[in-house]
């Protein structure tokens, strides 16, 4: 057939067999044409709303376990789901937060309190990886977190340090997901150690080691150029990656002894709080893409004899890290994140404790372009979202709208699927100015 007769859009007959044999025999491969089809169909929903990056960082505060919203951030003044807590006003006016964040509520003029939240998932890990990845768990699929899009879509802000830090235990934490190895997190247990197995042995001088690192990769090479596969090449960038950290000058980013006594006391000795000031100082030499983690939100049990200490831990972090990032001109380009998997019952229950509730909660924004001092959604007294529902993959097409990120832009996985930023997510634009 001659090929002028064919319309530019219209399969070939090469086309036709490769997507019969996908279909038929389960083979793995997609033509360009099919694939720009599928990637229309699959995404058909995702935003297409972009605008010029109002933050170049993100500081995501994690409060594992389930943080309840009627306790903090999503309080009901004179309602009986309050339980104890009482409200106290902030610096924003008419915006109200728990009476044991008196540090933070100083700060809200900078911030945005979302009390619309509502995820499908009730339960810790599903509750989690949804409102980190934006996608709820999907059989052997690994999603990306908003720190690896952003280093795929923008890159590293310092090449000579990891894209991403995430100082947590949770083992579970899914990471740079079906990205290259290059895009994994670089993950601590505790902030206040600095990086660990960094420095080179006492006994090799630095020309030793290069000339180790030259006759490992003449070694390599052939190996290299016979397999020349992405998980191959990524094993070797790792390496490359961690002698390109450990040469370089900005390592000491991660030594908190630099900071004086009395800054390292204002953000508290716990390791959340040691957490949120290595953060700072993280952003300071270029990472971009920084998350901490607090646990131990989950209560069932004795909440309000366990909650004073755990919010005053938050509210101490918190405030002193927010302080400390306007002082230092870098709240403006820094968005700050908290936010939880789900939130807590509104009824007590027989064991003076709260129980898991997706339907409703809240999570907070300060910084990177956000207008501060509002309130976004409502619900009625902390049970019913009533007003503006906001989804965890809308609230991570929200960050990525601060970042000027691509939310509809496809990439495949290994297994050639299609996927977005946050799925169909939403970004929330009316919070930006």
């Amino acid at each position: 057939m001659n090929s002028s007769f064919l319309r530019a859009d219209e399969p070939t007959r090469r086309d036709f067999v490769m997507n019969i044999a996908k279909t038929c025999l389960g083979v793995s491969v997609m033509s360009p044409l099919m694939r720009g089809q599928a990637q229309a169909v699959a995404f058909e929903g995702s935003s297409k709303a972009r605008q010029v990056a109002t933050a170049r960082n993100v500081i995501y505060l994690y409060m594992a376990g389930g943080m309840t919203h009627l306790d903090t951030f999503g309080v009901s003044p004179g309602a009986a789901t309050m339980g104890d807590t009482k409200c106290i006003p902030t610096s924003a006016d008419g915006v109200q937060i728990g009476e044991g964040l008196p540090t933070v509520a100083k700060h809200m003029h900078h911030g945005v309190i979302i009390n619309s939240l509502s995820s499908t998932q009730g339960a810790h890990e599903q509750g989690n990886y949804y409102q980190h990845t934006g996608y709820t768990m999907r059989g052997a699929t690994r999603h990306p977190t908003m720190g690896a899009w952003l280093q795929k879509f923008q890159g590293k802000g310092n090449p000579d340090l990891p894209g991403t830090v995430v100082i947590s235990n949770d083992s579970k934490h899914p990471g740079g997901g079906f990205f290259e190895a290059s895009f994994q997190p670089l993950l601590l247990n505790n902030p206040s150690t600095g990086l660990q197995h960094s420095k080179r042995m006492a006994s090799l001088d630095e020309s030793d080691l290069d000339y180790r690192l030259g006759l490992s990769a003449k070694l390599n090479a052939g190996f290299e150029k016979t397999y020349s596969h992405s998980a191959v090449r990524a094993y070797s960038d790792v390496y490359k990656d961690a002698v390109r950290v450990m040469k370089s000058a900005d390592l000491t980013a991660f030594d908190l002894s630099q900071e004086s006594a009395e800054l390292q006391s204002e953000y508290g000795e716990s390791t959340f709080g040691q957490g949120c000031l290595l953060a700072r100082r993280l952003v300071e030499h270029g990472v971009r893409f920084i998350e901490v983690t607090s646990g131990g939100w989950d209560m069932h049990n004795d909440l309000h004899a366990r909650l004073p200490e755990k919010i005053a831990e938050l509210d101490k972090a918190l405030g002193a890290l927010l302080g400390d990032l306007e002082r230092r001109g870098l709240l403006q380009d820094t968005l700050v994140v908290l936010t939880s998997e789900f939130g807590r019952t509104p009824d007590i229950n027989q064991n003076a404790g709260r129980d898991h509730y997706p339907k409703a909660f809240s999570s907070v924004l300060w910084g990177g372009g956000v207008q501060g001092g509002q309130t976004y959604g409502k619900t009625d007294k902390g049970i019913e979202v009533t007003e503006n529902k906001v989804s965890p993959p809308d609230l991570n097409a929200t960050i990525g709208y601060a970042l000027g990120l691509p939310l509809d832009q496809v990439l495949y996985s290994p297994t050639k699927r299609p996927f977005t930023i946050a799925d169909k997510g939403q970004p929330i634009t009316a919070l930006f100015g």
